[in-house]
């Protein structure tokens, strides 16, 4: 069968014997401009393209000029000085949980496990339908107890009860209130919170036991300016847990997680340094993250009615800071890891890519006056528009691209060797990415010892190309949408299978509460 042209298509079709419109030239017009149409969008995709990738890449080298200068400074950390300093501000860890019946016992008893001076847990259970309260009160025994709640940041779900181990020197508080979302939880436990720092956890997260002291110390050598930090999020899903601490990180064995092991350290370990060495840093993941509490109060705390209430902070902190005209800084530490559990299916990975998107979405509707505007600096021209451009869109204009590039090779728009260029541009430049992330990862901190670990993860790089991020622009286009709509939310948990959990130890550390 011969191949349809564009001008087949666009030749009307007309009776024997009555006059062609497109005979005198009249409809040319049209199909010149549909062909010029098409060459233009083509052409203006594989652009998008080529920049964002490049975007990506010039991230990645900051990120690694970044990275070299802290493995030079490593043995001078000062982690041995700090733990053991009166001086090093105390933090109140905010963990809000909801339905975490798998996973709650052993995130808490990593958190009381951090080498650090003097710190709290502040566990706030969002009216869970589970054992998660249960969960919690048969591992630290316990005890309901009298406290008046302060009401610095507004709290839509009332606090129920406050409950502490009994008579033991835990320093763990367990707040039952009514559901009201993840940012009324946080906001419930930052009332909670009795010291400085604030550091937010999510119930599924494991800590390096080194994590909390490697992000507070930015406060202690800058503490007029640093007022608010972030770290490393890893995928916990195969590694080996013992006594509530991360002792072998592994690539899970499930071509998804793989997957999601390089999406992870491209973003979170190389992606946000190199934000973060630019001065604008717009997402701290809520899985780790430290803010002073007197500015989180300052700007009313975690917004409720946003589903990315963790970035739309920092977004907020950044407007608040800047309107005053202060000198601050929010940085990025990559050498401390939290481990969370990423989603082991397909309909759970979708929930979770609707939400990001949807968050995003959501903040950057908020927040658009800041958008191209030169009193925000880096954040307003810089980052921003990046994010709109190539995080808010990527979605739409991929898919567009997966669309209008065959339409066009069929209605011979383009020459078929432009679907080479393409794919070349689109895919292979992102596998360039991908693989320069893994290697500079296992240059820096070398994390994975065993070299099958290092090939799961190459193969998920090459196998993140193929119909993952087709599925994964599908879904984020729908958040897209449905942040846009203002549709209905909540907290849309992930079903978890707890940690490989091969030893035990009592819960230990901290200033007593």
């Amino acid at each position: 069968m011969s191949a349809v042209s564009a001008a087949d298509i666009l030749s009307p079709v007309h009776a024997p014997g009555a006059r062609s419109l497109a005979s005198d030239g009249s409809l040319d017009w049209l199909r010149d401009a549909g062909h010029t149409l098409i060459t233009v969008s083509d052409s203006a995709i594989l652009v998008y393209f080529a920049v964002i990738n490049t975007c990506y890449l010039l991230l990645i080298l900051v990120a690694v000029g970044e990275l070299v200068r802290r493995l030079r400074r490593a043995s001078f950390a000062g982690y041995e000085d700090a733990s053991a300093s009166p001086f090093t501000p105390p933090v109140s860890l905010i963990m809000p949980a909801y339905n975490e019946e798998t996973s709650i016992a052993e995130a808490v008893r990593a958190m009381l496990l951090l080498r650090y001076p003097v710190f709290e847990v502040v566990v706030v259970d969002d009216g869970s339908a589970d054992g998660t309260l249960d969960a919690l009160r048969d591992a630290f025994d316990l005890v309901e107890v009298e406290r008046v709640v302060p009401d610095d940041v507004p709290v839509r779900g009332g606090v129920q009860s406050v409950h502490l181990p009994r008579g033991g020197p835990v320093p763990l508080v367990v707040a039952r209130k009514e559901n009201g979302g993840k940012a009324d939880a946080l906001n419930a436990g930052i009332n909670l919170a009795r010291y400085p720092l604030l550091c937010m956890v999510d119930a599924d997260s494991i800590l390096d036991s080194e994590s909390l002291l490697a992000v507070a110390k930015p406060f202690c050598d800058d503490p007029l300016r640093v007022v608010a930090t972030g770290g490393v999020v890893g995928i916990a899903n195969g590694c080996t847990v013992v006594a509530g601490r991360v002792v072998e990180p592994r690539v899970p064995r499930e071509l998804l997680g793989r997957i999601q092991v390089v999406e992870y350290l491209r973003a979170f370990m190389l992606g946000r340094t190199g934000w973060s060495k630019v001065g604008g840093l717009l997402v701290i993941a809520g899985a780790f993250g430290l803010f002073r509490r007197d500015m989180v109060v300052a700007v009313g705390g975690m917004d409720a009615g946003c589903i990315g209430e963790d970035a739309e902070l920092v977004v907020r902190l950044h407007r608040y800071l800047r309107d005053q005209g202060r000198d601050y800084r929010i940085v990025f530490v990559s050498e401390p890891i939290s481990w969370s559990e990423a989603p082991s299916t397909r309909k759970a990975l979708s929930g979770q890519r609707r939400r990001w998107h949807r968050g995003l979405t959501e903040i950057l509707l908020k927040h658009r006056r800041m958008i191209g505007n030169p009193r925000y600096g880096r954040i307003g021209l810089v980052s921003l528009p990046f994010y709109v451009f190539f995080e808010l869109l990527a979605p739409v204009i991929e898919l567009a691209g997966l669309v209008l590039v065959p339409v066009s090779v069929l209605l011979g728009a383009v020459d078929p060797d432009f679907v080479w260029r393409f794919l070349l541009v689109a895919y292979g430049y992102a596998l360039v990415v991908s693989l320069v992330s893994l290697a500079v990862e296992e240059y820096a901190f070398h994390r994975f010892a065993r070299s099958r670990d290092i090939w799961g993860a190459v193969v998920g790089a090459i196998a993140e190309n193929i119909g993952y991020r087709q599925l994964t622009a599908w879904w984020r286009l729908r958040g897209m949408v449905q942040g846009l709509r203002g549709s209905p939310q909540a907290w849309g948990s992930i079903p978890r299978s707890g940690f490989a959990e091969t030893g035990q130890a009592g819960a230990g550390g901290g200033d007593r509460v």
